[in-house]
């Protein structure tokens, strides 16, 4: 009886051995029954696409560039209104102004001025004055913003004749002057504060070109 269950036992692993030998026999010479398998498994599995839009959206160009590409094209387009300040696109943040000497380099400054179409100004003052010491460091930062388009000078009352001060027809310093066409257009005279003398100033330009 026990010689009977044992070769029942033995066949029985014999057929499970030869069972388990075809399957792996077969997956093996067709790999696709696995992948058949795990998909059944996972309905969702991972595709190229979605691997492909995850990277796009990775490389897209950041936001921040963009904004930083409009506030520049903002700032070089108000720097054009300004009168195309050199300092904006990198020039010289001040600009030192020439003396004016005498009535026939006063002449000289106009007529140059005449030909090219574009105002001068003219800054009258004197050394002893101290608005005018203070004031003068400011408006060579202004000529800069302007600069080469309009020249900006100077004439110190205390070193020129008086036939040039009679030509500006100035009495009080410090006092702005913006010359066109041979002519003195507009003046601020300058007794109040810095900034306040050379916004005028600035607007004073910009009606004026």
């Amino acid at each position: 009886m026990n010689d009977q269950w044992r070769n029942r036992d033995f066949d029985t692993s014999s057929i499970r051995f030869s069972f388990l030998k075809t399957t792996m026999s077969v997956l093996v010479a067709n790999p696709r029954v696995i992948y058949r398998e795990l998909a059944q498994r996972d309905p969702n599995p991972p595709s190229s696409s979605t691997s492909t839009s995850t990277c796009s959206v990775s490389v897209q160009t950041p936001t921040p560039h963009k904004k930083r590409g409009r506030r520049t094209v903002d700032w070089r387009a108000k720097a054009s209104w300004m009168g195309g300040s050199a300092a904006a696109w990198g020039g010289p943040t001040s600009v030192e102004m020439e003396p004016i000497e005498g009535t026939e380099h006063l002449d000289q400054v106009l007529d140059r001025a005449k030909e090219l179409s574009q105002p001068v100004i003219i800054d009258w003052m004197a050394s002893w004055c101290r608005k005018c010491i203070y004031l003068k460091p400011k408006l060579e930062k202004l000529a800069a913003e302007y600069h080469p388009r309009i020249k900006f000078y100077f004439v110190d009352v205390n070193k020129v004749s008086v036939a040039l001060v009679k030509r500006g027809n100035v009495s009080k310093m410090p006092t702005i002057q913006l010359w066109k066409d041979g002519e003195m257009k507009e003046e601020i005279i300058g007794g109040h504060k810095a900034w306040q003398v050379v916004d005028e100033v600035r607007e004073m330009i910009q009606k004026n070109i």
